[in-house]
C-alpha cells in the first residue's frame, strides 16, 4: 500500500497534542507493560501495522516474554500468561475499541475492569484506549508505513 500523506508532519500541532494526551494517559495508569499490552491489542483490532510494529518492539525492549506478545490476540485462551488485572484491561480494551453489541461497553466488562482498577486508574486506562484508537485511525487512514519515523 502507498503512504497517502505525512499526516503527523502536516498537522504538527495535532501531533504534539496527541503525544501529550497519550503520555498523560499512560502516566496516570502507572503500569508501562500493561499500557503497552493494551495499546498493542487495540492496534491489532484496528489492524494498524505501524502501531503493531512499534508496540511489539516496545514490549520486547521492556523484556516481556515473547510468548505473551505472540499470544495476545488469543489472551482469553492463554489465561496463564496474563494476570487477572491484565485480562480485565484487555477485555475492556476490546469492548471500547470495537463497540459491538449495540454500540456500548457491556456492564459486565466495565464492572470486571472496575474490580481491578480504582477509579483514577480506570479513567487512565480508558484514556490510554481512546488515545491509541486516535493514533490507529489516523495511521490506518494515511497508511503510515511500519518502522518509519512520524
Amino acid at each position: 500500500m502507498t503512504h497517502r500523506m505525512p499526516f503527523w508532519r502536516t498537522a504538527p500541532a495535532f501531533y504534539q497534542a496527541q503525544l501529550k494526551l497519550t503520555l498523560a494517559a499512560k502516566k496516570g495508569l502507572g503500569d508501562a507493560v500493561l499500557a503497552e499490552l493494551v495499546v498493542l491489542r487495540a492496534s491489532q483490532l484496528n489492524r494498524c501495522a505501524f502501531c503493531i510494529d512499534m508496540h511489539v518492539r516496545n514490549l520486547r525492549e521492556a523484556g516481556v516474554d515473547q510468548q505473551r506478545i505472540d499470544l495476545l490476540p488469543a489472551w482469553e485462551e492463554a489465561a496463564g500468561l496474563y494476570s487477572e488485572r491484565e485480562r480485565a484491561a484487555l477485555a475492556f480494551t476490546e469492548a471500547v475499541t470495537v463497540l459491538t453489541g449495540g454500540g456500548f461497553v457491556p456492564d459486565g466488562v466495565y464492572d470486571r475492569a472496575a474490580a481491578h482498577f480504582d477509579e483514577a486508574e480506570l479513567a487512565h486506562l480508558l484514556a490510554v484506549i481512546v488515545a491509541i484508537n486516535n493514533w490507529n485511525r489516523v495511521n490506518v487512514t494515511v497508511r503510515q508505513p511500519p518502522g518509519e519515523e512520524l
